[in-house]
């Protein structure tokens, strides 16, 4: 029992020292975010601000139009990730209960984007969308974006879990493949779908690559350029006003899952329980 019981203590120990390493940079940015710029940089090491101040917000609201670029981070990441959604499933729902011919080695293709680094496509996604006139719009980054090899492989793989005769006893029923999808394999693999469209949302709302290249005005920003625009190479970082950036970032990954916590803990749960 003194063996068991000292395990539980070292183990409640290396969990307390990870959550307090993970929640230190986030401390850190809301912190930094209300101090003024000579207090931060004379106690940088100090988490808590001696003097609280909203210059930083101020300033920032004062700089660039914070809702439009949020609104913009949104409409971004929403779009990609209800696209990739859809086009993963149909993806994946064909690859797993369709025949046709050369199925596998489109399969095998396909997987093989997920090696290509993105410097190789980056080029000519950047050529077709200047051709295509949407350059320094949002819709020039979400084009890219309604497809993903991950997704597909990821939901194909839940899919397979799957028994076969299920989806046999329906078309011997005489159901549509639309009706299976909606009734029968997508309620069996929300879990699956779940997870894959968090992880698909917080990708593209932390994308700063791709819109860098795309977007040039302020107006059509997202957040991760509004913070960019604070972070200097030459000198004269005012990093306090890009911490509040930060901050603004977090808030709505956040609000959504104090939204939606409940589904999401029920997903990876019943994840976990199959």
């Amino acid at each position: 029992m003194k063996m068991n019981r000292s395990i539980q203590v070292i183990w409640h120990i290396i969990f307390m020292v990870t959550v307090i390493i993970l929640l230190l940079p986030i401390v850190y940015a809301v912190g930094m975010s209300f101090k003024p710029l000579q207090d931060a940089y004379n106690n940088v090491l100090n988490i808590l601000p001696s003097s609280m101040t909203l210059e930083n917000y101020i300033t920032l609201f004062d700089t660039v139009p914070v809702f439009t670029i949020t609104m913009n981070t949104f409409i971004v990441a929403s779009v990609a990730t209800i696209f990739k959604l859809v086009t993963s499933f149909l993806a994946a729902y064909a690859f797993v209960y369709f025949e046709f011919k050369g199925k596998n080695v489109l399969y095998f293709l396909l997987i093989s984007t997920i090696f290509i680094p993105f410097t190789v496509t980056m080029i000519p996604n950047y050529l077709i969308i200047s051709e295509i006139g949407l350059l320094d719009s949002i819709w020039g980054v979400i084009l890219p974006q309604l497809a993903d090899a991950i997704g597909i492989f990821l939901i194909r793989q839940s899919m397979k879990s799957i028994p076969f005769s299920l989806i046999e006893v329906a078309r011997l029923d005489n159901i549509g493949h639309l009706k299976i999808m909606k009734d029968i394999v997508l309620p069996l693999v929300r879990p699956a779908v779940t997870s894959v469209g968090i992880w698909f949302f917080i990708s593209s709302w932390n994308e700063f690559v791709w819109p860098v290249l795309i977007l040039k005005t302020t107006e059509n920003y997202t957040l991760p350029l509004a913070l960019q625009m604070f972070i200097s190479s030459e000198g004269g970082t005012n990093f306090t006003v890009a911490m509040a950036v930060s901050v603004i970032t977090m808030i709505i990954p956040l609000l959504l899952y104090l939204t939606f916590q409940k589904y999401i803990i029920g997903t990876f749960t019943s994840s976990g329980i199959k």
